[in-house]
């Protein structure tokens, strides 16, 4: 299994915009922890206001998630928001596992 390149989730990472500001989350330092362990990533986040509107805090937060699963080597991706006041139905929805192929 090839080693997930850090300088790629960075780079995935920088063209994750926040809807509202029109700014990378990169640039906002939204990013508070980034942990990889093989072809696993763990992303914890917060957003610019504890009251984002919900659709925009999904929105990053799948924004995310697609990121890190585009890096090559990436085979499971978990993020965490932290610090808004639907964080737990956010990650709850983003990390929800994928529904099994159509047979």
């Amino acid at each position: 299994m090839p080693q997930v390149e850090r300088s790629a989730i960075d780079a995935a990472m920088e063209r994750i915009i926040d809807p509202e500001l029109g700014r990378p989350i990169t640039d906002l330092k939204l990013i508070d922890e980034l942990t990889v362990t093989g072809g696993s990533v763990d992303l914890e986040f917060h957003l610019t206001a504890p009251f984002c509107p919900p659709m925009f805090a999904l929105k990053i937060a799948s924004d995310i998630k697609a990121g890190l699963m585009s890096v090559p080597g990436v085979t499971a991706a978990k993020v965490t928001l932290r610090g808004h006041y639907l964080a737990e139905a956010v990650n709850k929805q983003v990390n929800k596992p994928a529904p099994p192929p159509a047979q």
